[in-house]
């Protein structure tokens, strides 16, 4: 009985990834395709990732797609950092309860939404949009991601340590520079890496945030796909995708050392 069992569970596991997986392995697949026709196999060949250098377009957005990600990461990891420090070490404020709300909305939130919410306050401010707005919004999308895992990292940190560095004459500040940001600087990368994948593969609110010249390439990848899927779309396709493993793996890296590390230090 439990050898059926596993045998089913196996089966399952296993259609469970095919299901998830199988459309990305042909879209890799596809993109090393001689032939033009996607639906038509015509020999191994990587003429198209060559192509993608003369496409012009698509090396414009996928320029502004990672000079945006890296931004409106950069930018959501400091203000998560700071927001997670209100939360963690300012104890019971009168506006908590509203903060705590506001900085976890667009987890809950649908894009559409959000996206509405940000074109309308674009319009009313009168700011035209472009770049600064596209990562305005990405930076207003992410940081409650990076909020909730540098919030969750400083609850682990022992408030002992910062004590004892301030009893030895350091300031609250300076404590806290010192004693716990090397603790939390694996889950700060983490942080940065989750907010760059978000914001390099958004297409909703990048949609209605950013505006003629600072197109990116979601956008312009769906765009072209809905004329038709061409080889260089499955090329580049595959490379963000390559791009977002990488950038989780490495998240996934960080975090795995910070933990042994952290193990390590409670031993001793």
């Amino acid at each position: 009985m439990n050898g059926q069992f596993r045998i089913l569970q196996a089966l399952m596991l296993t259609a469970g990834f095919i299901f998830l997986y199988a459309p990305i392995v042909i879209l890799a697949a596809m993109s090393f395709n001689a032939s033009r026709l996607v639906s038509v196999w015509g020999g191994f060949s990587t003429r198209w990732y060559a192509a993608l250098i003369e496409n012009e377009q698509l090396m414009h957005s996928a320029w502004i797609s990672l000079a945006d990600a890296t931004l409106s990461a950069l930018f959501a990891t400091i203000l998560g950092l700071l927001a997670a420090v209100s939360l963690a070490r300012f104890g019971a404020f009168p506006s908590r309860l509203l903060f705590f709300g506001a900085i976890h909305a667009p987890l809950v939130l649908p894009e559409v939404v959000m996206g509405l919410a940000l074109l309308s306050c674009f319009v009313a401010l009168g700011v035209g949009r472009g770049f600064t707005t596209l990562v305005i919004g990405h930076v207003t999308f992410t940081m409650c991601f990076t909020t909730v895992a540098l919030l969750a990292s400083l609850r682990e940190c022992d408030p002992a340590l910062e004590e004892a560095a301030m009893d030895l004459g350091a300031t609250p500040f300076t404590a806290f520079l010192l004693v716990a940001l090397p603790q939390i600087a694996p889950a700060m990368a983490s942080a940065f890496l989750l907010a760059f994948t978000l914001a390099l593969d958004d297409l909703v609110i990048a949609s209605f945030a950013t505006g003629p010249g600072a197109t990116t390439l979601p956008m312009r990848i769906y765009s072209q796909v809905r004329l038709g899927v061409s080889p260089q779309i499955n090329a580049m396709s595959t490379l963000l995708l390559g791009m977002v493993a990488v950038a989780m793996g490495a998240g996934a890296l960080i975090l795995r050392r910070g933990a042994r590390r952290s193990r390590r230090v409670s031993v001793t």
